[in-house]
């Protein structure tokens, strides 16, 4: 498998000419002229059309995460996609492993994170406590995932400059009493975490900060990514740490603040389009699609467009679909 690397490939797939067949009568050497003519403008005009008709066809199976971040880059994929002539089923589920066990296969096309993808890979070859083999250079983290993913039939399309990472909040009153404003300040210190069911064990999750921070991890309550379970705990009291990711435009209305992760156990986590091989290599369309819309996107646009959804309670096909417009996606 050859891993893509190009940005901003315009769409290059066209359909052939309709065949036009001529009248079967001749009425004289003027008469058959004009049906040439006739019959060669026809088939310039059904060329034409073609050649603006959607790059695609078929049906397409995409598969991520259900928190709002996912959900909503999900619904740009969809939106391409079904702008290129697919018929596309979505499907939102809580945690990766989940969607991964049916990729490739049933799944065609997931709206991954680099080493969110890249890890799970790593443990699922290499087993628990597998040496990681992604860090905070993209680059170098696609060309250590890339013989992984190429083993299981993944191909990883280019990377977007939007990049997605864990982060922690707590509440302002606890940072406020306890002199909180990075991960560090909580060393020594016991609390209870509220996140994702999939973050024990994870070096960017439970696992590092337990070993990197020192934090004692008494609890882990599996509420969900950035999901309104995991802030009420946190506001509540009930837990005192909880996970969303770097762009929430949503933590500082609900009296919550992020704290830094200052020894930096974050790898990169850019947006890339992971899918099936088997099926990119029928349907090669699909890449320069997905490469336009990454290409499309940064942290201040997914920022804004985030807003939209978790505080103005906008739809994600909606905000998907004008963003889509705008950018001239669609």
């Amino acid at each position: 498998m050859k891993q893509t690397r190009t940005l901003r490939r315009a769409i290059a797939a066209t359909f052939a000419a309709t065949l036009v067949t001529s009248l079967g009568a001749c009425a004289g050497d003027d008469l058959a002229e004009e049906d040439e003519t006739t019959t060669s403008d026809e088939s310039s005009d059904a060329a034409s059309e073609d050649a603006s008709a959607p790059a695609g066809g078929g049906d397409v199976t995409l598969a991520s995460q259900s928190f709002d971040e996912a959900a909503l880059v999900t619904a740009m994929y969809a939106g391409v996609l079904e702008d290129a002539g697919y018929t596309v089923e979505t499907q939102l589920v809580d945690t990766r492993d989940i969607y991964m066990a049916e990729f490739p296969g049933n799944v065609d096309i997931v709206p991954e994170y680099v080493s969110g993808i890249g890890d799970f890979l790593n443990v699922q070859a290499n087993g628990e406590g597998a040496e990681p083999i992604t860090d905070s250079d993209t680059d170098a983290s696609l060309e250590a995932i890339a013989p992984l993913a190429e083993a299981e039939g993944i191909t990883l399309l280019e990377p977007s400059p939007a990049t997605s990472q864990n982060a922690y909040f707590v509440s302002q009153d606890f940072a406020d009493s306890e002199g909180l404003s990075a991960l560090s300040d909580l060393e020594g210190q016991s609390v209870v975490l509220a996140a994702a069911p999939d973050c024990e064990g994870r070096e960017d999750c439970e696992a590092g900060l337990s070993d990197v921070y020192g934090i004692d991890i008494t609890e882990l309550l599996p509420l969900g990514y950035a999901s309104p379970e995991t802030y009420g705990a946190v506001i509540d009291g009930e837990a005192q740490l909880g996970q969303t990711g770097t762009l929430d435009g949503t933590l500082e209305e609900q009296g919550l603040v992020l704290l830094e992760d200052d020894r930096g156990i974050q790898p990169a986590q850019n947006l890339v389009p992971a899918v099936s091989s088997d099926f990119l290599a029928e349907n090669e369309a699909v890449e320069p699609l997905l490469d336009d819309l990454m290409a499309a996107l940064d942290n201040e646009v997914l920022a804004e467009l985030l807003v939209r959804v978790t505080v103005d309670r906008e739809t994600v096909e909606d905000v998907a679909n004008d963003f889509l417009t705008e950018e001239g996606l669609v």
